[in-house]
């Protein structure tokens, strides 16, 4: 299977694996789950991926299973490697580079990681055009990405950017930004992996690593917590490749809509729901609360940019929530200094403290310069120079 040939299912399996894995999944989903990931295992007779799942997942081995598929594995890589073997005692350099692909791409199928790592470093070493051994190295992102082997994803990533250097098409160089998107979003560096998965929307080829659907789903909601207000609107929230398929993703379209257009209720119904879905989500689970806590603090903020002081009830009411309930949440964002307002507990009234325009531009300049008088005093004694 060379790399313009992918299948698709590949990072789903590693996807059901996750909803497996995770406790809050239903009965109903898991065994639904199950059934979908064995059908996979068995169909590429993933005898390492069957052995580490029932690891994993505490699942009892199938001994006549694991062993059948243990055999039909071995004289699979028997035939591949006898290929190999004929092809560079008698063939030319194209036959005996596929055929090295060839035999890393089973071991990729079957799970067998590191060795399908290193069978697709030699195959690197056996391939002489750019655009083949780009492919090979995505192929190895991908097997990174698959078991969340983060460290190694971005030595891969590094190497393939280096690689890059010598040139490279554009769909390649596409592929490559989302692959270091998915990346950043695992690192939660949601600015960066936002930029590239902005910059891939109108060229998406990556379906190898990810359906458009999700691709959407991660720049809506990236973006979303990296990008100003008036580059929001440009970018995402009027962007046609957006909105033609928003709507298919549950609660994407009022999660950016209730933000932008400062419907709060909306948002912080689909906020709710959106968190719900990152935890099914084998990239964005772990960032899940951390999302949560920073989509609020942005919408608290831009509600308090229209006012000097507002009363907790009529801030309660613009959110869907209690006033106890806004009470005790600005109180927290409050003492951890992410907002900058303070509550009258007695009058019930929030009162805004942030330093207006002039005032913070004043204050900046101030520190600028006492940053540069303190340079210019080191380098006159350097320079042994009388100012």
């Amino acid at each position: 299977m060379l790399d313009e040939e992918a299948d698709p299912t590949y990072m789903e399996i590693s996807q059901l694996r996750f909803t497996l894995a995770q406790p809050s999944t239903s009965a109903s989903a898991k065994e639904e789950a199950k059934e979908k990931l064995m059908g996979h295992i068995d169909k590429s007779e993933m005898a390492p991926f069957y052995k580490l799942v029932c690891e994993q997942l505490g699942w009892p081995v199938d001994a006549a299973k694991l062993s059948a598929m243990e055999a039909a594995n071995a004289a699979k890589l028997t035939e591949l490697s006898d290929t190999v073997k004929n092809n560079e005692e008698n063939e030319g350099e194209s036959e005996v580079r596929v055929s090295h692909l060839t035999r890393a791409n089973f071991l990729m199928r079957i799970g067998e990681k590191e060795k399908a790592i290193a069978a697709m470093e030699e195959t690197i070493t056996k391939t002489v055009a750019l655009g083949p051994k780009l492919d090979v190295m995505l192929s190895q992102l991908r097997i990174c990405l698959f078991f969340h082997d983060i460290p190694l994803t971005k030595t891969k990533l590094e190497q393939t950017k280096v690689m890059l250097e010598g040139g490279g098409d554009w769909e390649r160089r596409n592929r490559l930004k989302v692959y270091e998107a998915v990346y950043l979003m695992h690192v939660r560096d949601f600015t960066g992996a936002s930029k590239l998965l902005l910059d891939s929307i109108a060229t998406f080829t990556a379906t190898d690593l990810l359906s458009y659907n999700t691709f959407i789903f991660y720049t809506v909601v990236s973006s979303l917590v990296a990008l100003p207000r008036k580059e929001l609107k440009a970018k995402v929230v009027e962007a046609p490749e957006i909105l033609q398929v928003i709507h298919e993703i549950p609660h994407a379209s009022s999660l950016l809509e209730g933000l932008y257009h400062c419907r709060y209720r909306e948002l912080m119904s689909a906020l709710v729901a959106i968190v719900d879905v990152m935890l099914g989500d084998r990239v964005m689970a772990e960032h899940a609360r951390y999302y949560y806590r920073e989509v609020r603090v942005m919408a608290y903020m831009q509600f308090m940019e229209s006012y000097r002081s507002v009363s907790l009830t009529s801030m309660a009411a613009s959110f869907g929530v209690s006033p106890q309930y806004i009470d005790k949440e600005l109180s927290g964002f409050i003492s951890s200094g992410r907002l900058s307002c303070k509550i009258n507990a007695v009058e019930g009234v929030v009162n805004s403290t942030r330093p207006d325009a002039k005032s913070g531009q004043y204050l900046a300049t101030l520190k600028q310069g006492d940053l540069l008088l303190n340079r210019v005093q080191k380098l006159s004694r350097v320079i042994n120079l009388d100012i």
